[in-house]
């Protein structure tokens, strides 16, 4: 992407990475609906990861809502318009194709993230968390079935007990507890949600880029094995890399080790 793209009338935003930057910023763009989405916002958002995880200029991403919402859910005034499509198509399913992106994916949520704006917010690798920030599971409210995962991956990351309650009662989890459940990376004033969300992207961008990716992808895949098999998975991958590995990507390896080794730490 060349410049900063609007999709779907405008209403999803990418703006690429700069230059000295591979942070590209996905924005979805209807504050006055509280960033609730249409079918066609859906099909576009997934289509902006599509193009950004084969964007060789982009290490990294963050998602982002504008105005006082990340995003409110899905627009139920076209309910049966979105419900009724083709939900196993994944070219079509924003969730689906942030799962499939390889770079990593920082949210920055101010403000509501409501039942298929909480899934989107799942589907982040790591969340920053304005104060304001309250994440809510409605499908019970409103007779609708989840689809993009959150009776899933909830309960795994805050716990089943606590999920049930969260999705059962539709209690609204804020900042705070989602901080302290380990749902958020970090909380911060509203104003500051976006430039936090940046620097901890640009953070990632600085460190090698094919082993973030592929040490993203060890985690996400581990996941969905018991630990043997996780940690099986693991030492699989490491011979595989290390046995690619030539003479002088080891080489090049120590010298990055040794002049690093002359430098104060970074900070976050």
């Amino acid at each position: 992407m060349d410049a900063t793209s609007p999709v779907s009338g405008d209403l999803i935003l990418v703006e690429p990475a700069r230059p000295g930057s591979k942070v590209a910023v996905v924005t979805i763009n209807r504050p006055d609906a509280l960033n609730a989405l249409t079918r066609s916002m859906m099909i576009s958002l997934a289509s902006a990861f599509r193009q950004l995880d084969a964007d060789d200029g982009v290490a990294a991403v963050v998602l982002a809502g504008r105005g006082r919402s990340f995003c409110a859910g899905v627009d139920l005034t076209a309910a049966e318009e979105v419900f009724k499509g083709d939900v196993n198509d994944p070219a079509a399913n924003p969730v689906a194709q942030m799962e499939l992106c390889r770079k990593p994916i920082v949210g920055a949520v101010a403000g509501f993230a409501v039942t298929a704006g909480f899934e989107i917010a799942l589907a982040c690798d790591l969340l920053v968390a304005g104060r304001s920030a309250k994440f809510l599971d409605t499908h019970a409210k409103f007779g609708i079935f989840p689809s993009w995962g959150l009776s899933q991956k909830l309960s795994r990351l805050i716990g089943p007990n606590r999920a049930r309650e969260v999705s059962l009662t539709c209690m609204p989890v804020t900042a705070e507890m989602a901080e302290k459940w380990g749902l958020a990376n970090h909380i911060v004033e509203d104003s500051q949600v976006l430039s936090k969300a940046i620097e901890v992207a640009e953070a990632i961008a600085r460190n090698n880029r094919n082993l973030v990716v592929l040490y993203k992808s060890v985690i996400n895949d581990g996941l969905q094995l018991d630990m043997k098999h996780a940690r099986a998975l693991e030492k699989e991958r490491a011979v595989n890399y290390y046995n690619g590995m030539t003479k002088e990507q080891f080489a090049n390896m120590q010298k990055f080790i040794q002049g690093r080794s002359s430098k104060p730490p970074s900070k976050l």
